[in-house]
């Protein structure tokens, strides 16, 4: 009996992964233009005299309320020319990233078939963290020296749970996350379930948008922590049950479990042990768990209320 078990199995499991190679070879065969412009360089080697050509080229970048004299200075900043070498330094091609917002722009293109692909734009923004990536219509701005690695000196000061992520990886997947934050619509209620679920939805579109991408850095983790929250899923998930917090309207759950943070807050001895944003991990399982035993569209889930989807997710972790 256990043998025709594991056969049922394998032959389940060949034949998703035979639909999945076929979809992913449909996918890839949707022709997009990826069109990237360097304007941390195009600055960076520029004199005053080519300021016009600059405006010409890069409109959205010079607001009209900033004076000439304004981005001449800026030339001949010496922190501004130190972000521009370390940028050039660590990214002195952008050929790979490129092809992988090829890759990021087709899956987009194939889930939203009205998408256009924005113009990629690379600059330096004196290390905005907060603002990595900003995708609006039909730009998609990276400030490059916010993907230096996490070590560099530019981030001294910064803590570590937020410079972990200024790796050069993550760059593609929070583009991922920026686009999926304009199709994902807010939550009506306040309820702590309903945040996670928020959290879940954005995530899942990352599994659609980028499905060679570990978990790890779609979540902006290390793979470390995100071994520790897979470990401890069935846990975590029991804390929420057992003190009545899926439910609550608590704002200060939002800051112990969905916001960056240096550890998830449980009021426990292992919190120091733990990465922050759990919240938003187990919201993701619950939207993984309502896709997989729920025969619906991506675009329905979208819209299902957020209490219905969790109920109808049947999510129960189970033991690691």
């Amino acid at each position: 009996m256990r043998k025709v078990v594991l056969f049922v199995v394998f032959v389940a499991f060949a034949a998703s992964c035979k639909r999945n190679n076929a979809l992913e070879e449909k996918i890839s065969n949707i022709h997009v233009e990826v069109r990237l412009d360097r304007f941390d360089r195009d600055f960076s080697e520029a004199e005053p005299d080519d300021l016009p050509q600059l405006k010409t080229a890069y409109p959205f970048l010079f607001p009209e309320q900033y004076t000439d004299s304004v981005w001449i200075a800026k030339m001949n900043d010496t922190l501004q020319a130190g972000l521009s070498e370390e940028a050039g330094r660590i990214f002195p091609d952008l050929s790979a990233e490129r092809e992988q917002l090829r890759g990021l722009f087709q899956h987009i293109k194939y889930y939203f078939p009205r998408f256009e692909p924005p113009r990629v734009v690379t600059l330096t923004s004196d290390v905005d963290y907060r603002n990595r990536v900003i995708w609006a219509d039909s730009l998609l701005l990276v400030s490059l020296d916010c993907y230096l690695g996490p070590d560099h000196r530019f981030y001294r000061g910064i803590p570590v749970y937020l410079s972990k992520k200024f790796r050069k990886e993550h760059m593609v997947p929070e583009a991922a996350m920026s686009y999926a934050r304009q199709q994902v619509p807010p939550e009506r209620g306040r309820s702590f379930m309903e945040a996670m679920i928020y959290e879940g939805r954005l995530l899942y579109l990352c599994d659609l948008f980028l499905p060679e991408v570990p978990d790890a850095q779609k979540m902006g983790y290390t793979k470390e922590e995100m071994e520790w929250a897979k470990a401890n899923e069935q846990e975590i998930w029991r804390y929420f049950v057992e003190r009545d917090l899926l439910f609550s309207t608590d704002s200060r759950l939002r800051d112990r479990f969905i916001v960056p943070a240096p550890f998830s807050k449980f009021y426990l001895e292992l919190d120091n042990e733990s990465p922050g944003e759990l919240g938003r991990f187990a919201g993701w399982q619950i939207v993984r768990a309502y896709m997989k035993n729920n025969n619906v569209s991506l675009q329905q889930m979208l819209k299902v209320p957020a209490e219905q989807l969790f109920r109808e997710s049947r999510y129960k972790p189970g033991k690691k």
